[in-house]
């Protein structure tokens, strides 16, 4: 899928709010607004300022609510 070219402000405070939120991972974005996590960093990185950018990075590198297969896995290994 390409990336839409042009959001509204209003997309672009929704997509950024659902990608800072805890519970709210990046297939749930793509399901919900269709946008894979590719084009949610690229939203995210021309949106915020440089140094929200990286900490805004380094909260979701690896954070597994942020992948669902990744969420998934861990739970069943807890089981």
């Amino acid at each position: 899928m390409v990336m839409k070219t042009e959001y509204s402000p209003a997309d672009i405070s929704e997509i950024v709010g659902l990608a800072w939120a805890d519970d709210i991972s990046f297939d749930r974005i793509k399901r919900d607004k269709g946008i894979c996590e590719r084009d949610v960093i690229i939203i995210m990185r021309r949106n915020l300022k440089p140094r929200s950018f990286e900490l805004w990075r380094q909260r979701v590198s690896g954070r597994k609510m942020k992948h669902e297969r990744k969420s998934m896995l861990s739970d069943m290994s807890q089981d």
